[in-house]
């Protein structure tokens, strides 16, 4: 199964030492960690977040390793500034309209485009790239896999705050890019043909000029033989970012091996897994989400036992069975929204709660 290969590209927050305040720095971690991360890091829209990723990964424990050094460096390179860098989904007070926008030119197209919704689009995610079989394959796997994005996207919530306020969600990123276009869960499509009609009919209109214009939740990379997963909140701890992602692997690979043994799987409507994303995205693993079959609410509990129970015998032939069930831990110990809203419930002071994320995503690392 070594052909369903791991790409991860992590958003980082970049943090003033004395304010916790985010800082538009990035161009210092780039010409600081330039030497030894090179290539793997890149600047992205806001000028306060840095965005790292690793190459192509054969499996979970080589993307471990590869992420816990690369993380390390970043770290490092932070320090060395006198800068901190963070997991989170959003900062808790930072406001958007203080951070500097990237001048490149897609960010200017993008910022023209769309105006203040791109402006204040600082939202931090985690993207995960699955190698697949063939493109053709990929619009079938992806069909099915819409079902369980919810159960994903509540594993990864982790933005409670916004410019200063508790939102009442676990997860406040999604909220905020869905003042995008072209975002959220995916449409199902009949074909790859039918897909690329519809990105096709987008270039011709004029409403976008390629394929990564098309930010949903989920979808087939227009360069990459991957499908990409972009509905994940940024983690803190490196364990949270390897465990969402071998559950992604372990996803990819056993609908592809359902297609092949030509057994079914139901695809449901997109209006239905957006109210398990909505459930996700306000309580994230206290979140009761809907059984379609069974036509009532389970608690998330009972939904993360089918689904790790789903993928058990993928998880063991891709070797990745403890990373998988690290999903217990995060539903014992809670989310980083659950454990941000812990600090902040006991301090009354976001910048305590800065504090802990900073320390969480340094933990096991430095």
């Amino acid at each position: 199964m070594n052909q369903f290969t791991i790409g991860i590209e992590e958003e980082y927050q970049i943090i003033d030492v004395k304010s916790r305040d985010l800082v538009s720095h990035v161009s210092k971690i780039l010409e600081g960690g330039g030497p030894v991360l090179g290539e793997n890091l890149k600047r992205e829209m806001h000028e306060s977040m840095v965005e790292m990723k690793t190459g192509i990964c054969q499996n979970i424990k080589e993307a471990k390793v590869e992420l816990t050094q690369l993380r390390k460096q970043l770290i490092h390179t932070a320090h060395h500034l006198g800068l901190r860098v963070s997991g989170g989904g959003t900062h808790p007070f930072s406001h958007w309209a203080s951070n500097t926008i990237n001048q490149g030119d897609r960010y200017m197209k993008i910022l023209d485009d769309m105006g203040d919704a791109a402006r204040e689009n600082l939202i931090f995610g985690l993207h995960v790239h699955i190698g697949i079989p063939s493109r053709e394959e990929g619009i079938k796997i992806q069909n099915i896999l819409r079902f369980f994005l919810p159960h994903i996207y509540a594993l990864s919530t982790n933005s409670p705050f916004w410019i200063g306020r508790y939102t009442g969600f676990k997860s406040y990123r999604q909220e905020v890019f869905a003042k995008f276009p072209r975002t959220g869960i995916p449409s199902y499509f009949d074909s790859l043909a039918d897909f690329d009609k519809y990105v096709n009919f987008l270039i011709e209109v004029g409403a976008i000029d390629n394929a990564t214009k098309i930010w949903w939740d989920m979808r087939i990379h227009p360069f990459y033989p991957t499908l990409e997963f972009r509905i994940c909140d940024m983690p803190l701890r490196i364990d949270e970012t390897i465990c969402l992602t071998a559950i992604i692997q372990c996803l990819v690979a056993k609908i592809s091996l359902l297609n092949e043994q030509n057994k079914s799987f139901k695809s449901y409507r997109k209006l239905l897994i957006n109210e398990n994303k909505w459930r996700a995205s306000k309580n994230g693993i206290e979140a009761h989400l809907i059984d379609f079959e069974k036509k009532q609410t389970l608690p998330f509990s009972e939904i993360l036992a089918e689904l790790l129970d789903f993928i058990d015998d993928t998880a063991i032939e891709l070797g990745c069975k403890e990373e998988v069930e690290y999903a217990w831990e995060i539903l014992k110990n809670g989310t980083g929204a659950d454990r941000q809203l812990r600090v902040y419930n006991e301090t009354e002071d976001l910048k305590k709660v800065v504090d802990y994320m900073i320390a969480e995503t340094e933990f096991g690392i430095i």
